[in-house]
């Protein structure tokens, strides 16, 4: 199972298949259109550069990837990671056909990264982080591949109240007795920080960005 999931509907799918691979990609588009304002901030607050070396975690099919890649340049690197084959397959073969170079995927457990350590300028991290089992272990395994000095930026869900968009089919799935994904495990900013803070940051911003989903940016 990815750990990049927008979906409320999506929890218990085989992220593995084939099926579902090709969905999430016919999809891309249209999720990046409503979180594309919040994906900006989150590459501006990461401090993106040219030359950057950027870890992308939970990449999904990379709407995000190619994004941070075109900001480093040719010279930049971004490592997707996920633990979907499929997706990362997806991904690649995207930025393939967008002529972009400075792009590699690699299958990794978002909770167990194995990676050198200060290897990385920036990480990012879109709508996953309160996905994950014990996000602070994962949060720990992206600190420890940080350079001294970089960024790391991470969008997250708000509230249901405020994320209609979401809120309401969970709201009808929980209803009818049905599982629901922790889509706002992190929504609190008390318990954002105290994730972040247990993954070795003490010290992080939050920042709240509105765009058509209602969702919340924190990072």
């Amino acid at each position: 199972m990815t750990t990049n999931s927008s979906d409320p509907s999506d929890a218990g799918i085989n992220w593995e298949s084939d099926e579902v691979a090709e969905h999430w990609s016919r999809n891309q588009a249209r999720r990046d259109e409503h979180i594309g304002p919040a994906t900006e901030m989150m590459l501006d607050l990461a401090g993106l550069q040219s030359g950057h070396r950027v870890l992308d975690v939970a990449a999904g099919t990379g709407g995000q990837t190619l994004l941070a890649a075109r900001r480093v340049g040719p010279s930049g690197y971004v490592l997707a990671t996920d633990l979907s084959s499929k997706m990362l397959h997806l991904a690649a073969d995207t930025a393939q056909k967008s002529g972009l170079t400075n792009i590699e995927t690699r299958v990794m457990d978002a909770e167990n990264l194995d990676l050198d350590p200060d290897s990385f300028d920036a990480v990012i991290c879109r709508t996953a982080l309160m996905l994950f089992l014990n996000p602070s272990k994962a949060l720990a395994g992206m600190r420890r591949a940080m350079k001294p000095g970089a960024k790391i930026s991470a969008i997250v869900f708000s509230t249901a109240e405020k994320n209609p968009y979401q809120g309401i089919p969970l709201t009808v799935v929980r209803r009818l007795g049905g599982a629901t994904p922790s889509m706002f495990s992190l929504a609190d900013p008390q318990r954002l920080r105290e994730a972040f803070r247990h993954g070795g940051f003490p010290d992080i911003a939050v920042h709240n960005g509105e765009f058509p989903t209602s969702s919340l940016l924190r990072g």
